[in-house]
């Protein structure tokens, strides 16, 4: 049932609306993205199944909340707000990717013995880095799309078959971007294959373990904003950053 003190309405009549809670949502969505890309990327762990090691980047315990994230925004602000902070997260990758050849590059101070390790945390392949900003931007842009459609198609309801579908088909995006484009030719393909697949399913399983929280968070954003965007008259071009 909807909640009598959210107002639905379709997203071009909140444009230019200031919504009290979109900045710090765009925040979060900007930080997890970031930090998973240069923290979590760096460090392979393992877990052990059946006796068996399985490994696999940490920063798949943290990117994917990038998504739940997206879908939030999406829900709750409509996909044009959602595609302005794709766009910021977009530049945000291609500073730190500057900023850290920038600063990998530059000559060591004399008695600092750290660059070899600074190197290995910092240190950048071009090719993965363009895999990974690409991949991002599409994968981000069709699961925002396929959350905004879904919304119109149930009427709102439904959540969790909109979070889940819409990370099932951007993770799916995502996925097939960025393994080839970084891995093909330098690992077997079967080993893209395998680590492409396992890691779209471990990303979907994810999103679908936040499924509660993300319940939990749409509900309170919209009864604080007090709207429920539905894209029924959106421009569905994710080449614009107005919202």
């Amino acid at each position: 049932m909807q909640d009598s003190s959210i107002q639905r309405t379709s997203a071009s009549t909140q444009a230019g609306h200031h919504f009290r809670y979109y900045d710090f949502v765009m925040a979060a969505f900007v930080t997890v993205l970031l930090l998973s890309n240069v923290i979590g990327a760096a460090k392979p762990t393992f877990v052990m199944i059946s006796g068996e090691q399985w490994i696999y980047g940490a920063g798949i315990l943290f990117f994917p909340l990038g998504y739940v994230i997206g879908d939030v925004l999406t829900e709750v602000y409509g996909y044009a707000r959602a595609r302005r902070v794709i766009w910021a997260g977009f530049a945000a990758l291609l500073f730190m990717a500057f900023m850290s050849w920038v600063v990998v590059s530059l000559p060591p101070a004399a008695g600092w013995d750290g660059q070899a390790a600074y190197e290995s945390v910092f240190g950048q392949v071009p090719r993965i880095v363009a895999a990974s900003i690409i991949a991002f931007w599409a994968g981000e842009f069709v699961n925002s799309y396929v959350m905004a459609r879904m919304k119109v198609w149930t009427q709102g309801k439904a959540l969790w078959s909109r979070t889940i579908g819409s990370t099932v088909v951007g993770q799916g995006v995502d996925s097939l971007i960025f393994y080839p484009l970084a891995f093909l030719g330098i690992w077997e393909t079967s080993a893209v294959i395998t680590v492409m697949v396992t890691n779209w399913l471990l990303k979907v399983l994810w999103e679908a373990l936040l499924t509660p929280v993300t319940y939990v968070v749409v509900g309170w954003l919209k009864r604080r904003e007090g709207v429920d965007i539905f894209d029924e008259d959106t421009d569905f071009t994710p080449f614009s950053t107005s919202a």
